[in-house]
């Protein structure tokens, strides 16, 4: 399923790419989040006992005033059954989004809410060293206790003290 996904999202980036790629973008968003939220319309658009043509005739009702190539990836993944990988196909298609616009994820997870100047310092430093726009994002999860959790892009810096804990668990367990 990964590889489908990867290679759908691939070829909508390249047709939007040639369009309104943010339009684009935005609107498989919607969609994806739509039909996360609803469960008729996924029993609908992932069900086999639907045919191809029920499912097109559905995306034609549902979506009003998107962009044509949009439509048709949709009536396309519908008519050959792949619309359950949509949800893949976004993580894939917005990897490729912000790699085009040079955007670096970075999530900041504290035990409580954070001066919203701290976290915006903290996304300056990481712009600064690896020269990427950062796309910043901020969690609250007690079970951090303390410190911080960075996420950047796919690597993880555990500064929080609930990870300190578990080390020193880790070492007095090897010493005992």
């Amino acid at each position: 399923m990964e590889e489908i996904a990867d290679v759908y999202s691939r070829s909508l980036f390249e047709v939007a790419s040639d369009g309104d790629l943010d339009r684009i973008r935005e609107e498989l968003g919607e969609f994806a989040d739509a039909l996360s939220d609803d469960r008729d319309m996924q029993v609908f658009f992932f069900s086999p006992y639907f045919s191809s043509q029920e499912k097109k005739e559905g995306i034609g009702r549902m979506i009003d005033g998107a962009d044509e190539n949009f439509v048709r990836f949709l009536e396309l993944l519908a008519e050959r059954h792949r619309m359950p990988a949509v949800f893949r196909i976004r993580r894939e298609f917005d990897d490729l989004w912000r790699k085009q616009n040079k955007l670096l994820p970075v999530t900041v997870t504290s035990a409580v809410d954070l001066d919203p100047e701290l976290v915006e310092g903290i996304g300056k430093r990481i712009e600064e060293q690896t020269g990427q726009s950062v796309e910043l994002s901020s969690k609250v999860d007690p079970e951090v206790l303390g410190g911080l959790k960075l996420q950047v892009g796919n690597m993880v810096l555990d500064a929080s003290v609930r990870n300190r804990l578990d080390q020193l668990r880790k070492q007095v367990a090897k010493a005992g």
